[in-house]
C-alpha cells in the first residue's frame, strides 16, 4: 500500500483556487487592515411573535438567513452609542472571492477586548454580523467579541424592533381605513338603470314585507300556487282594492309559498300571471274580473290572510279553505240595514251643509226609493250608467216637486245629500292611487269608468231639472239658499253619524265602524283648521284629505285592514255635492250664463280629485312612519 499524498496547495491565481471563471489572485490581506464595509440591513420575515419591522439576530435558530429570503435593499444609516446587545460569534467560513479586481476582501474581525458576549448556538454556519443593532431609542454601536466563542454560558437575548416601515415609524401618516372606504364608494360606478332586479323588491314599502317562505322554490304544484293566488287578487279587485295593493299582494304569496319571479301584469281589469323557471316548462295564467260590489269587511279578511300567509303560519290548502270561506261569506249587515244607513248618511249630510230636518226626511226617503230602483235594475242585468243616471233623475224629481209643492225645504241641498253616496269616491281614490304608483293603464281604466258614473250622475240631475221647467217649475235662486247655522258642537256629531252610516253603507266590518268615525272626526278639525287659517275652498279639502288618509293607514293597520277600507267612508262628507248640483243647474237651466255653469263644474271635479290626492298623499306620508306596526311586517325576518 502506498503511502498517501497531500495534494498541492494550487498556486495563487490558479483557477482552481476558487470556481469563479474570473477569479483574480490577490495578496493575503490580515483581518487588522480590513476596513468592514458598510453593509446593508435588510428586512426579513418576522417570527409570528415578533412585531412588524423586527430582524432575527444572525447565527440563532431562526436565522431566516440561512435560506434565500426576498431581500429589500433598505440601507440602515448609521448608528452611534452603545449596543442594547452583544453579537454572536460564528465559526470562521471560507474567504469569497473577490468580485472585481482590486477589491477589498473583509477578513475575520480583529479580537476585542470588550465584554464578551454571549457564545454562538451550536450548529449556526452563519458568521457574525459585523454592524450593531440600534437600541430602542435609535442609538447603537458595534461592539462585542468577534471572531472567538465566548467562554460564559450562552444567554438569552431579544430581538430589538427596528421600525423600518414609513408607517410604522410615523404612525401619524398611516391612512385612515375610513378614508379609504369612503373614497372607494364615492368612484363606485353606479348601476346600469336597465339592471334586473329581484321581483321581491317590488314589495318593500307595502305591508307585506319580508315574506317568509315556508316551503322550497322548486315546487310540484306551481300551478295550484298561480290559480290560488289570482282567485286571491281576483276577491281583491271585486272589493274594491288598488292595483298596488293586488300585486303586491300576489307576489308576497307566490313568493311564501315557495314560487319566486312570478311575473305580474295588471291592466284595468285582467290578472296575467307568467312563471317561467329554470329548465322548466313555463306556467301562464290570465283572469279577467267582470264584477264589483261593496264588502270592505271582505277586503279587510283578505288582507289578514295575506299577513298570515306572510308570516309563515298558514299552508296553501290552508289558505285556500280560509279565501273559499271569505268570498261565500255573507256580509256583515242585511240589505234593508245598508239602505237604512244610506238614508241616514243622505239625512245627516243634508244637516251639515245646513238643511232643515224637513230636507233630511225627504232626504232619507228619497234614497230608499233609489236603494230600491237600483236593486231592481241589478236584477234586470241594466247597465250601472243607466241605474246610476235614473237615481240621480229620482232623488231630482222628489225634491223639485216637492219646493213646487211649497214644502219647506232647499231642493239644491236635499239633492245635494241624496248624490253623495252616487258619487264613485272609492273609484276616484283608486284610479289616482294607481297613476301615483306606477299602473297608467289601470289608472286611466277606473278613471274613465268613475267619468262614466259622474256623467250618469249629472244626466240624470240635468235631466230632471230639464223636465221641471218643461212643467212649469219655477227656477231657482242657486245664489241665495237658505241654510240652518247649527252650533259647532252639532255638526261634529252631524259629521260622526254620517260617516257610521256610510261605513255600515260599504259593508265595513263592526269592530271598524267607531274608528272610521273617529278617523272622519279627526279629518273634520283638520278642515275647519284649514277654513280658519283661509286656504282657499280647493285646497281646504285636499289638506283634510291627507289627515284622513295618514290617519285611516294608522287605523287600519293597527285593525289589521287596508288603508282603504277605512279613508274611503271617513272622506266622504268633503266631496262637493252641493256645488255639482249648482254647476248642472246653470248649464242646464240658465243658458245665458252657461259658462259659469262649465267653470263650477271644473271647480268640483277638481276638489274630488284633490280629495283623493290628499287621500293618497296621506298614506304614503304615513307609511314609512309605519313600518314595522302590522303583525306581518317583522324585521327579523329574512328571505330564504
Amino acid at each position: 500500500m502506498s503511502p498517501s499524498k497531500t495534494p498541492d496547495t494550487p498556486p495563487a491565481g490558479d483557477p482552481k483556487a476558487d470556481p469563479h471563471p474570473y477569479a483574480v489572485s490577490m495578496p493575503r490581506v490580515e483581518a487588522s487592515e480590513v476596513k468592514p464595509a458598510r453593509p446593508l440591513l435588510r428586512r426579513r420575515r418576522p417570527e409570528a411573535v415578533l412585531p412588524t419591522g423586527s430582524v432575527d439576530l444572525p447565527g440563532s435558530p431562526d436565522d431566516r438567513s440561512k435560506t434565500e429570503p426576498d431581500w429589500d435593499d433598505a440601507e440602515l444609516p448609521a448608528a452611534s452609542g452603545a449596543s442594547p446587545t452583544a453579537e454572536l460569534a460564528a465559526p470562521a467560513v471560507r474567504q469569497p472571492s473577490a468580485p472585481y479586481p482590486g477589491a477589498q476582501i473583509p477578513g475575520p474581525p480583529a479580537p476585542d477586548t470588550a465584554a464578551p458576549g454571549p457564545a454562538a448556538r451550536s450548529g449556526s454556519a452563519r458568521p457574525a454580523a459585523p454592524w450593531g443593532i440600534p437600541g430602542r431609542n435609535g442609538s447603537g454601536r458595534q461592539g462585542g467579541p468577534r471572531g472567538r466563542a465566548a467562554a460564559a454560558s450562552p444567554r438569552t437575548t431579544t430581538a430589538p424592533t427596528v421600525p423600518l416601515d414609513p408607517a410604522v415609524a410615523r404612525p401619524g401618516l398611516r391612512a385612515n381605513p375610513a378614508a379609504r372606504r369612503m373614497l372607494a364608494r364615492l368612484m363606485e360606478s353606479e348601476a346600469p338603470p336597465t339592471q334586473a332586479f329581484s321581483i321581491i323588491d317590488r314589495l318593500v314599502g307595502s305591508p307585506y314585507a319580508n315574506p317568509l317562505i315556508q316551503v322550497p322554490a322548486q315546487d310540484a304544484s306551481a300551478r295550484k300556487t298561480l290559480e290560488f293566488a289570482l282567485d286571491l287578487a281576483e276577491a281583491m279587485f271585486r272589493y274594491g282594492a288598488g292595483a298596488l295593493e293586488a300585486e303586491t299582494s300576489i307576489i308576497a304569496v307566490t313568493a311564501s309559498l315557495g314560487l319566486r319571479n312570478v311575473d305580474v301584469d295588471i291592466t284595468n281589469q285582467s290578472i296575467h300571471l307568467n312563471y317561467a323557471p329554470a329548465d322548466q316548462v313555463p306556467l301562464s295564467i290570465l283572469r279577467v274580473v267582470r264584477s264589483w260590489t261593496s264588502n270592505y269587511a271582505g277586503l279587510a279578511l283578505l288582507h289578514q290572510l295575506v299577513s298570515d300567509i306572510v308570516s309563515g303560519g298558514v299552508t296553501r290548502q290552508q289558505a285556500v279553505d280560509r279565501l273559499k270561506d271569505i268570498t261565500h261569506r255573507p256580509k256583515p249587515f242585511p240589505r234593508w240595514m245598508v239602505t237604512a244607513a244610506g238614508g241616514g248618511f243622505s239625512a245627516m249630510f243634508v244637516m251639515f251643509i245646513g238643511g232643515s230636518w224637513v230636507g233630511a226626511l225627504v232626504a232619507f226617503a228619497s234614497f230608499g226609493l233609489v236603494s230600491q230602483s237600483m236593486k231592481i235594475a241589478g236584477r234586470w242585468r241594466v247597465p250601472e250608467f243607466f241605474s246610476i243616471a235614473f237615481g240621480s233623475f229620482v232623488t231630482t224629481a222628489i225634491a223639485m216637486v216637492l219646493w213646487a209643492l211649497d214644502v219647506p225645504l232647499s231642493p239644491a241641498i236635499v239633492v245635494a245629500g241624496g248624490i253623495m253616496l252616487l258619487l264613485p269616491s272609492s273609484r276616484f281614490v283608486s284610479s289616482v292611487q294607481d297613476a301615483i304608483n306606477g299602473f297608467p293603464v289601470t289608472a286611466a281604466g277606473r278613471f274613465f269608468s268613475a267619468m262614466i258614473i259622474y256623467g250618469a250622475i249629472v244626466s240624470g240631475i240635468m235631466t230632471a231639472l230639464v223636465l221641471g221647467a218643461l212643467g212649469g217649475v219655477g227656477e231657482l235662486d242657486l245664489t241665495n239658499i237658505d241654510r240652518v247655522a247649527y252650533p259647532g258642537w252639532l255638526l261634529f256629531l252631524f259629521v260622526g253619524v254620517a260617516v257610521l252610516c256610510g261605513a255600515v253603507f260599504e259593508q265595513t266590518a263592526r269592530n271598524l265602524l267607531l274608528p272610521t268615525a273617529g278617523v272622519a272626526l279627526l279629518g273634520y278639525l283638520a278642515l275647519v283648521g284649514a277654513q280658519a287659517v283661509g286656504v282657499g275652498e280647493r285646497l281646504t279639502p285636499a289638506i283634510a284629505a291627507a289627515v284622513v288618509g295618514a290617519a285611516g293607514r294608522w287605523v287600519a293597520l293597527k285593525m289589521g285592514a287596508p288603508q282603504l277600507v277605512v279613508a274611503v267612508p271617513a272622506v266622504v262628507f268633503l266631496l262637493p255635492g252641493l256645488m255639482i248640483f249648482r254647476a248642472m243647474y246653470g248649464i242646464a237651466i240658465d243658458s245665458d250664463d252657461m259658462s259659469a255653469g262649465l267653470v263650477e263644474m271644473f271647480n268640483a271635479f277638481t276638489i274630488i280629485l284633490a280629495i283623493a290626492g290628499g287621500v293618497v298623499l296621506g298614506d304614503t306620508v304615513a307609511r314609512p312612519l309605519t313600518k314595522g306596526w302590522n303583525s306581518h311586517e317583522r324585521r327579523r325576518i329574512r328571505r330564504r
